[in-house]
């Protein structure tokens, strides 16, 4: 399955990423089948291939939830914006008493 999505280039601290079609099993910065935009996070501008993308899409190629959400955003594609599928562990919180008696003894 074919799906665009972002393949970071830059250096350090200064991410510049190039929108790319690809097979989905393929590592980001793997061979790809087409550049169809680039994006500048710093500056929030990019270039895009509108007829490109779109013709993609229409040949079944599906988008990262980032790209999604990006080509939304600049009115290439129209939709809603996804939730990205990032999930932070939730702190638990730990009994006082567990603590209090986790401490280390005091040698003399």
């Amino acid at each position: 399955m074919l799906i665009i999505r972002f393949n970071r280039t830059g250096r350090k601290s200064q991410s510049f990423f190039r929108l790319v079609v690809q097979e989905q099993a393929i590592a980001p910065g793997g061979r790809h089948v087409e550049v169809v935009g680039s994006w500048n996070p710093h500056k929030k501008e990019g270039v895009f291939k509108n007829e490109r993308i779109m013709h993609w899409i229409k040949n079944g190629a599906q988008c990262s939830d980032s790209v999604h959400n990006l080509l939304v955003s600049q009115k290439i594609i129209e939709g809603k914006k996804r939730s990205l599928s990032i999930e932070r562990p939730k702190s638990e919180e730990v009994p006082a008493e567990t603590v209090e008696n986790s401490a280390p003894a005091k040698s003399v």
